[in-house]
């Protein structure tokens, strides 16, 4: 199932990248009192009680038709589209202004949940001062200071009630989903078609030809599957922007619906930093991984060569270690017979259980052959482990004292338990926690 998408959106400067920052916990999004700051949509996950989702920082909507206001008011509309939900921010301060009430309009026609937040009401007398929002239309206005964090928790119980009048994507447990992510033109579509062995998806060297995730239903190797294609960029009139505005939020949607995520490299214009941020989001998210180089009948492609790039691949995707890599053309269909098999594999590892006797057999074989680590004169007792979920495999190891537990001591225990059960394609997870 995927996560709710709430987008804060208003005029500039009435106080978004601040309630952004103290929502999301961190500072990610530039604060400066200076109209305009934030550009572009930034994205981060949020956490109210115990429901997670995805918050979107825009810029503010501006009237005009300079090029920069041209683009903040596109990047504000691309958040209102792809939100379930929205924040509609404005400032105590200088009540309703003619932007509001623009910003107003535009909301209306969205036909989008919004509730209404009015923040820099930094002391109780202001409360006063609130009511005159009213008249916006939306309902209750939420008193709110980004500054002093007042009112968040207020603002986002209304927000999260909304979240399971959604509409949500049903899932069927015994068919794999699987969805292709990477910059434009990397040859998602034509893999797709080549998979499918129809022209199920538009092919097209122009950047942006895929609009939205497509969701096609297939059979093969006995096995039911879905696989979702996603857009790398899409081009809206006279307006190009880069990479990340118009991908990453829906490769999120797409992934967060994965069993398995299928990372394209484009073999011909090589790896660039845009292919490693794009694949961070399928390891943060836990899902099993296939790195995919594409176009590989556009260059050398002997054994030595295809060797050598996939050192490559490994040097520039360290966090994917653990993901099989496959080399194929999907236009020419060349080795494309080796993707699905890879496809099972990593899906199987996903769901994968070990039982708790056989993983602690593992577990302490290893602490026999390297003894665990000592910190300030204590040393780590391992006292067992057990698994405790899938997609990922997660597992908790129970020590005397989980501050003893080394990253590098973990990672070899990572490593084992790898070499003893497979786990090829996914990421597994590993916890500790005191024996009570």
């Amino acid at each position: 199932m995927r996560k709710s998408i709430v987008a804060i959106v208003g005029r500039p400067n009435v106080g978004k990248s601040t309630i952004f920052n103290r929502l999301v916990g961190e500072r990610i999004s530039i604060v400066e009192d200076t109209p305009g700051v934030t550009r572009d949509r930034i994205y981060s996950e949020a956490e109210w009680l115990t429901t997670n989702f995805n918050l979107i920082d825009t810029g503010g909507i501006e009237l005009g038709d300079e090029p920069l206001l041209v683009q903040m008011r596109e990047q504000a509309d691309m958040a209102i589209q792809e939100a379930d939900v929205i924040i509609f921010l404005v400032n105590a301060r200088e009540g309703i202004t003619a932007a509001d009430e623009e910003v107003a309009k535009i909301l209306y026609k969205s036909n989008k949940p919004v509730v209404l937040a009015v923040n820099k009401v930094d002391n109780p007398e202001m409360r006063d001062e609130i009511y005159e929002f009213y008249s916006l239309g939306f309902g209750e206005p939420y008193p709110i200071s980004g500054t002093h964090g007042l009112g968040l928790g207020d603002l986002l119980d209304k927000v999260v009630d909304y979240f399971p009048n959604l509409e949500v994507e049903s899932v069927d447990q015994d068919t794999i989903y699987f969805s292709l992510i990477g910059r434009p033109n990397v040859g998602k579509s034509s893999l797709v078609n080549s998979i499918l062995q129809q022209e199920r998806v538009i092919v097209s060297s122009i950047a942006g030809t895929t609009r939205d995730a497509i969701d096609t239903p297939f059979h093969k190797e006995d096995r039911d599957f879905v696989i979702i294609d996603t857009a790398g960029m899409r081009k809206r009139g006279k307006i190009y922007e880069a990479t990340e505005r118009y991908s990453i939020l829906r490769a999120l949607k797409a992934i967060e619906r994965s069993d398995v995520v299928l990372t394209l490299i484009d073999a011909e214009t090589g790896i660039i930093e845009q292919d490693k941020k794009i694949a961070g989001y399928a390891h943060q998210a836990g899902k099993a991984v296939v790195i995919v180089v594409n176009k590989w009948d556009t260059v050398e492609s002997d054994e030595k060569a295809m060797k050598a790039f996939e050192e490559k691949v490994r040097a520039h995707f360290p966090f994917l270690d653990y993901a099989p890599i496959v080399f194929l053309s999907a236009l020419t269909k060349k080795r494309i017979h080796t993707l699905i098999p890879q496809v099972l594999i990593a899906s199987e590892n996903h769901s994968k259980r070990v039982e708790t006797n056989v993983l602690n057999d593992v577990v302490m074989d290893a602490v026999a052959t390297n003894p665990t680590p000592t910190k300030n004169g204590q040393r780590l007792k391992i006292l067992y482990a057990t698994q405790v979920a899938v997609k990922p495999p997660s597992f908790v190891v129970f020590v005397n004292d989980p501050e003893l537990l080394h990253f590098s001591y973990e990672r070899f225990l990572e490593n084992r338990i790898r070499d003893a059960f497979g786990f090829e394609g996914t990421p597994i997870k590993i916890f500790a926690r005191r024996r009570s």
